[in-house]
């Protein structure tokens, strides 16, 4: 599918914050950081706002020119920490709880989620991280999710790098097999909640069978 995509700015961050939202409500992972429905409509733009921050400065957000579709990446150096919780490098191992103090206090799931996460990440290896990916709801099932990837995944192949991501539904699990990822390691089993999957993607050399 022919996407055209950029690299976002400061200026697309409330687009990109409102996509990741919409994205998102109803994802079962979001449920059960923000079990309550009010809390979570009120909470859970904080949340995608403070992900959004940590990548416009650390990483990338590539965004479909039209707006429907946008993907949050860092890349991870092998020795290098992953921040997939909010704190930023600076922030270390307080980025959970720094992440928790900004979006909602009172809720140890925002700070738990980055922690089990950060926990469950490959190491040791040079690597892109698909931290977050979002479609407009009324855009879904019609590509762009995938094609963002794949025109990461494209590079990634011809740099010999490899891919990471958490997978938090089945429909996206099923999504990210067909472009090469697989488990990575156990399913992460959030307590009193649902499964993410870790996937890890090898860079497939140049004329490969895509799946």
């Amino acid at each position: 599918m022919g996407v055209a995509i950029r690299v976002a700015g400061e200026a697309d961050r409330e687009l990109v914050v409102r996509l990741l939202d919409e994205a998102f409500q109803d994802d079962p992972v979001s449920n059960w950081v923000f079990p309550d429905p009010a809390r979570r409509r009120a909470k859970h733009p904080l949340l995608m706002a403070a992900f959004t921050d940590v990548v416009l400065v650390e990483g990338r957000v590539d965004l479909a020119e039209d707006g429907s579709a946008c993907a949050l990446w860092l890349s991870v150096p092998a020795t290098g920490n992953h921040e997939g919780d909010g704190g930023g490098e600076e922030a270390g191992e307080d980025g959970p709880a720094q992440l928790r103090e900004a979006v909602d206090p009172d809720n140890e799931r925002v700070e738990l989620i980055g922690r089990l996460t950060a926990a469950v990440h490959p190491e040791g290896r040079a690597h892109e991280y698909l931290w977050m990916i979002g479609v407009a709801p009324e855009r879904q099932g019609e590509g762009l999710g995938g094609a963002l990837i794949e025109a990461v995944l494209d590079r990634c192949d011809r740099e010999g790098m490899a891919a990471y991501l958490e997978a938090s539904n089945a429909r996206s699990r099923a999504l990210y097999e067909r472009l090469g990822f697989a488990l990575a390691g156990r399913p992460l089993d959030l307590p009193d909640g649902p499964r993410m999957w870790p996937m890890w993607r090898e860079p497939r050399p140049a004329g490969a069978a895509q799946a």
